[in-house]
Formats: structure tokens, sequence, C-alpha cells
């Protein structure tokens, strides 16, 4: 089986409403993609940030996978979360990217969004505070359902990665 190693980090946001943030992500991978080390979900620290400059995790990715085909490639998909003086967690934008198909080192911004919700959802949001959130979760990452969403534009999550390929030619994939 052909292999593919993902290591890197999640560097940081820039773009948010606020400073103080955290992500959560998650890999997923179609099913004849099977992990075999690393973890495929989990979450950053809060970082406060100086107006202006970028809030700084340096998370790191680590994560292996063996397949058996190319269909189902793994998508990082991440929830960025501000997090007020008394501790409340607001969702600041939701997001994913396709991991690089070719060996190398990569500097990723990731495009983050949030959803604009409906004419109730954005007057309580006024005056209550709080953004629309997704029902469901995996509409971030998945094509059908997400096309159909109002959303406004959020901030960036900037992410370093590097991708390791092992066996892809010895099963007749080409990889660059």
């Amino acid at each position: 089986m052909a292999e593919l190693h993902i290591v890197g980090q999640l560097v940081g946001g820039s773009g948010f409403p606020s400073q103080n943030l955290f992500c959560k992500w998650g890999i997923v991978a179609g099913r004849t993609w099977e992990m075999l080390e690393g973890l495929d979900q989990g979450q950053t620290q809060v970082d406060l940030a100086p107006d202006g400059e970028m809030v700084t995790w340096s998370h790191p990715l680590d994560v292996h996978y063996a397949c058996r085909g190319l269909a189902g490639w793994p998508k990082l998909h991440v929830q960025v979360w501000s997090q007020d003086i008394h501790g409340r967690n607001d969702i600041c934008g939701y997001g994913f990217c396709h991991v690089p198909t070719a060996p190398g080192t990569y500097e990723v911004d990731l495009p983050t969004w949030i959803p604009e919700g409906s004419t109730g959802e954005r007057i309580a949001s006024f005056f209550v505070g709080g953004n629309p959130r997704l029902k469901f979760e995996e509409v971030i990452h998945t094509p059908g359902d997400r096309f159909r969403l109002q959303t406004n534009t959020s901030g960036l999550v900037h992410l370093q990665l590097g991708i390791i390929m092992k066996d892809f030619e010895r099963n007749h994939v080409q990889t660059g």
C-alpha cells in the first residue's frame, strides 16, 4: 500500500475580529485511507496577540496514512474560536483545505468563513452577542450543503505542511 505522512504545524491566525483565539482542527480521509500513526484531530492553546499582529499557535501536526486508492484524499478542516475575558467561547470562522498532493514543503493560508445566519440570528447576535453556528459540522468539509450557505469571510489560518509519500510510484500513481 502507498503511504502518506503529513508533518507540519498550525502556525497561527490573522484577520479575525478578535485577537484572543484558539483553533480546533481535524483531518478527514476517505474509506480507502487508514491512519497508521498520529492524531487526526486536536485543539491549540488560546493566544492573545497584540492588536494588528498574528495570533501564534505553533501547534504540531503529524499524521501517517496508508491508502488503497486515491479517492477521499485527506482534507484538513478548522474551527477558529475566540475567548472573552469571562472565558466564554464564540466561533470566529470555519474552513478547510485539501492536503497537498505532491511531496514537499508548503505554506498554506487557509481562508475561513462564518455563516451569515437568518435575520433573527443576526438581530440576536447584535444585541446578545455570539455568531451563528453550523448545526452539522460535517458541512465544513463535505461539498453538498456547504454551497447553499450564505457566509461572510473571516480570517486566515496559516499552516506549514511537509508531505512525504512512499510507494505511490510503485502503485503507478504520478505525484509531481
